[in-house]
């Protein structure tokens, strides 16, 4: 479908519908535009070529704090902000890219694939990526791609998996003949992060991006998570997901991420086991004085997390089945507190004055004490960064204006969960 055609189907009833569906009622008509403004700058740098429109969502961690990597279970949901991409296949061995909000060209040759000396960086990721579609069996060729994200970055919110699962679907599309599942586009995602990053990832941001939804996953068998969409209208609720940045902190986190899975091991370890998902809670209880002498305090207490953020997981999806939302709530307040008290990931202990997520929940908490409504809890990985609040919708604005008084102009933004991963959108309309 060449750029004419495809601005017409954009103006489409069809294409209203899906956008909507995407974006939201008031998000709509400005997401369309900017698909617009994307198919003319395409045709403006590659041609008039046949093109095809693709979308992958950001995602957000509503429960599950720190337990993938131990086995366990998350929940997770795809959100309105996304990777867009115009894409077309160019009949050579070259891949071009043009990402327009990280300002950045970049041709990759089909036949050179291996990683920089310094592993990092956007071409090596892709690279990544197309090393991985081969090393998985899968087809791999030359296409041209105009990008543009609004996934917020350094906010919890998995940017750089958007784009990944972002270009699994054009290369699933345009040479797989879409017979890829989500799963396969996790685990290349996954190994271009570990291959050409030396990142140690696991599958929980590839998995939420390319499925879309409200998800449970259970990695109990990492080589293959058992995936879950639940059937829920979030929107229904009339709940708005905020996502709230705190500030970047200042000292190196490596050691304080590291730590987390190695103490939770570690407890396993005692056990001769690997992860705690290969241990039970009443095993720790049952054999606490030799564990804490083994493993230490705040690894035993990391393990109890464990456990009951499993649990709450369970608890989580059975509530939204069954329509419980209130209940629902309850878990999203418990799990907050349970990362704060037993996981113990607000703040570090090499920089304990700088408190930035401890003091965004806290006057998170004193206006839902004060409102009697909504949740919050710590978003993603922790020690500095980023928290969550699920608000009704009448009392979003307020939130927003109370919270960024606090931590400044722009450091709140409201999210919706959308219904659809990474997509091929020619295909959905």
């Amino acid at each position: 479908m060449k750029a004419e055609e495809t601005l017409q189907l954009l103006g489409s009833e069809q294409a209203g519908t899906l956008m909507t569906a995407l974006y939201g009622e008031a998000q709509a008509a400005e997401n369309a535009a900017r698909y617009s403004d994307l198919v003319k700058k395409f045709k403006e740098t590659f041609g008039d070529k046949d093109v095809l429109m693709f979308s992958s969502p950001g995602r957000t961690e509503i429960s599950g704090n720190h337990t993938d990597h131990n086995h366990g279970k998350v929940l997770a949901g795809s959100i309105n902000l996304d990777c867009v991409g115009i894409a077309a296949l160019n009949q050579s061995s070259y891949v071009n890219i043009i990402s327009e909000t990280f300002n950045q060209k970049f041709t990759i040759d089909l036949n050179h694939l291996e990683p920089s000396e310094k592993k990092a960086g956007t071409i090596d990721l892709v690279k990544g990526l197309l090393k991985g579609f081969t090393e998985s069996g899968y087809e791999i060729g030359g296409f041209d791609a105009y990008i543009t994200s609004n996934v917020i970055s350094s906010a919890g919110v998995s940017s750089s998996a958007s784009f990944e699962m972002l270009l699994c679907s054009m290369i699933n599309k345009f040479f797989n003949d879409n017979r890829m599942d989500t799963v396969a586009y996790a685990h290349i995602g996954k190994y271009s992060e570990n291959v050409y990053w030396d990142k140690a990832s696991g599958l929980l941001d590839q998995m939420a991006c390319a499925v879309g939804g409200l998800i449970t996953i259970d990695f109990m068998e990492p080589t293959a998570p058992v995936v879950e969409k639940i059937d829920f209208d979030f929107a229904s609720q009339n709940h708005s997901l905020i996502i709230v940045q705190t500030g970047k902190g200042h000292a190196d986190l490596s050691a304080d991420y590291s730590s987390v899975p190695n103490e939770m091991k570690k407890v396993a370890e005692f056990f001769g086991k690997e992860v705690c998902a290969e241990i039970t809670e009443q095993q720790v209880i049952d054999n606490l004085k030799a564990v804490r002498e083994f493993a230490g305090d705040r690894s035993v207490m990391r393990a109890l997390h464990f456990f009951e953020e499993n649990r709450r997981v369970e608890a989580e999806v059975a509530a939204l089945k069954e329509g419980r939302f209130n209940d629902f709530l309850e878990n999203i307040t418990a799990s907050g507190n349970s990362s704060w008290k037993w996981l113990q990931n607000c703040y570090t202990n090499s920089n304990y004055q700088e408190q930035g997520i401890s003091v965004a929940l806290a006057l998170t908490e004193l206006f839902i004490a004060e409102k009697q409504r909504g949740a919050c809890r710590i978003h993603g990985g922790g020690f500095a960064g980023v928290i969550m609040a699920m608000l009704p919708n009448d009392i979003v604005d307020e939130y927003i204006a109370y919270i960024e008084k606090a931590l400044g102009e722009g450091s709140a933004y409201r999210m919706s969960i959308r219904p659809y991963g990474a997509i091929c959108v020619n295909d959905v309309i």
